[in-house]
């Protein structure tokens, strides 16, 4: 069996080839880009006092109610 010489990960290969990379798919993502994504970017002041998206979740939630109470007592 042949013994193959170790790359060193930090340097890199001299020469890329398109047929290296596989074939590409065109639009692959489109569909789910178009419905569009839940993900939201936090300020670090808010990151740092809720570290989980649950107690986000949390926070928001205890918010909503906040908003639907003191909306029926201003009715």
């Amino acid at each position: 069996m042949k013994k193959t010489k170790p790359i060193d990960n930090d340097e890199l290969l001299p020469k890329y080839r398109r047929e290296d990379l596989g074939k590409g798919v065109r639009g692959k993502y489109h569909t789910a880009y178009q419905k569009g994504t839940n993900l939201v970017l936090l300020h670090p002041k808010v990151a740092k006092a809720f570290p989980t998206s649950e107690a986000v979740n949390e926070a928001l939630l205890g918010l909503l109610q906040l908003t639907e109470q003191t909306r029926k007592l201003a009715r």
